[in-house]
């Protein structure tokens, strides 16, 4: 049997309904704030490239004593997987990152299948939070530790210390050289279980290639993966190398700072490490505010030791924070290297230097007066990478 409905009834039943199912959908949605509340840990990663000073900010968070660090874990997919290039071990590394933000270091089982110790993590003693409880009972979470006495003492404890260490304290972070493009980090961006920050660590190209002058043994393997030569270990003389890692710069800043999508808004933080050097304590107090950290007495003197030692460093200390004149290292690259060799660098890498804030040469004399600042007040640059192109 067919009831006729008159519309009007239609519409009224329609509108009560939608009316209904609107007050249900504001009232579960009054509980899905609990559900999308920031984590309790603040994550903060450290994006740099080799040589780069990075391993000296990666020292100024390890340090403090509400921070577990990391020390680029990812090398170990580099090392494993070193027939790819870095583009295809891009999202390798992505995992291997998140899941260290979010202390599941299960992730390392792929890399090392094998009973493990502290000391099978890559530059495991650069962390002071695996040298002091409760991964390590011979430091307290206060002291400033140095790896020489941390790898005597702590390198025989288990593997499983690294998660149970990290998961008491509140800031998590990483400093990691491996990534190329910052758009392969948008799904930790906007992943719910994290609270990422990004720190991008920059610094003048010059000063970069006279720094991996030191370390070109060490670089060949990276370089291999970063130009695809399917596992061949290559030196950088043409700066190929640093032509790609310069491409990157500008790909992140310019991400970053031109039209950034929302949930980059007070989440990115550009530091140069010439910047740093000059004034550290000024630096370190604004990045320490953007991840949420304050600067302890012991950490200001800390500071103020190891920027105001004597020189620029030996070659055999180019891996490791030791007290230098951190001025004087920034400088360096300007006696160092030949002109002929910095015209070639600046061929390669102009947008970056452009763009990030740094003064070209256009002579040797130039190169070698040191009175001429090189290093320009922070600027918004409209250069983008893709208008130029390097000469070969």
């Amino acid at each position: 049997m067919w009831i006729r409905i008159p519309s009007t009834i239609v519409i009224i039943f329609v509108t009560v309904q939608t009316g209904f199912l609107l007050f249900m959908y504001t009232r579960y949605s009054n509980f899905m704030p609990q559900s999308e509340e920031k984590p309790s840990q603040v994550h903060i990663l450290i994006l740099s490239s080799w040589r780069s000073g990075s391993s000296f900010v990666g020292q100024l968070f390890s340090q403090h004593p509400s921070v577990f660090y990391l020390m680029e874990p990812a090398w170990h997919v580099w090392v494993t997987m070193y027939q790819n290039s870095a583009k295809v071990l891009h999202m390798a590394v992505r995992d291997l990152v998140r899941s260290v933000f979010l202390c599941d270091m299960s992730v390392f089982d792929a890399y090392m299948p094998w009973k493990r110790n502290l000391s099978d993590l890559f530059q495991w003693a650069a962390s002071r939070a695996l040298c002091s409880a409760p991964a390590c009972d011979s430091f307290q979470r206060t002291d400033i530790t140095s790896e020489l006495a941390c790898k005597t003492l702590c390198g025989r404890y288990p593997f499983s210390k690294v998660e149970e260490a990290c998961k008491t304290y509140s800031h998590v972070v990483i400093k990691e050289v491996r990534f190329f493009d910052l758009k392969v980090l948008y799904p930790l961006l906007t992943d719910p279980s994290l609270n990422l920050k990004i720190i991008h660590l920059v610094r003048d190209p010059r000063a970069v290639v006279k720094s991996r002058e030191q370390s070109v043994k060490a670089l060949a393997r990276d370089n291999g993966i970063v130009l695809s030569t399917n596992g061949t270990k290559v030196e950088d003389s043409k700066y190929k190398v640093m032509q790609e890692v310069c491409r990157s710069h500008v790909q992140i800043y310019e991400t970053a700072t031109l039209k950034p999508p929302n949930f980059l808004k007070d989440r990115y933080l550009m530091v140069r490490f010439e910047d740093l050097v000059r004034d550290p304590l000024s630096e370190i107090s604004e990045m320490y505010k953007f991840a949420d950290l304050s600067l302890t007495p012991r950490l200001k003197s800390w500071v103020y030791n190891i920027t105001h030692g004597q020189g620029p460093g030996k070659k055999k200390e180019a891996f490791k924070i030791t007290s230098r004149d951190a001025v004087s290292v920034s400088q360096a690259w300007r006696n160092a290297l030949s002109f002929q060799k910095v015209k070639k660098i600046q061929e390669v890498c102009k947008g970056a230097i452009n763009i990030l804030g740094y003064q070209l040469v256009d002579s040797e004399k130039e190169q070698r007066d040191l009175t001429l600042d090189l290093v320009l007040p922070r600027r918004q640059n409209q250069f983008s990478w893709s208008s130029f192109n390097p000469k070969h």
